[in-house]
């Protein structure tokens, strides 16, 4: 799965806020890292240091699969910025 080149900015929180509104839920929270589930069973977990951490493109691509994601989802869910 190929990421467009604006998703090298994404920091933790947004992908947090995104997943909430996708209809994830936090469950567990563990040293360093998060679970969030869906209630049709996909669940994620997130490695959570500091919220303003951008993701490493190999961490988005996981956390894109673990949510079942396609890129045209970091676009609906308003992970990157539209262009003017």
């Amino acid at each position: 799965m190929k990421l467009p080149t604006s998703a090298k900015n994404i920091t933790t929180f947004k992908i947090v806020r995104a997943l909430e509104r996708d209809g994830f839920r936090k469950t567990t929270e563990g040293t360093g890292h998060v679970i969030y589930r869906h209630p049709d069973g996909r669940k994620v977990q997130i490695s959570f240091h500091h919220p303003g951490d951008c993701v490493r493109p190999k961490t988005l691509k996981l956390i894109m699969h673990q949510a079942r994601w396609l890129p045209e989802d970091i676009k609906r869910l308003k992970l990157i910025p539209k262009k003017s």
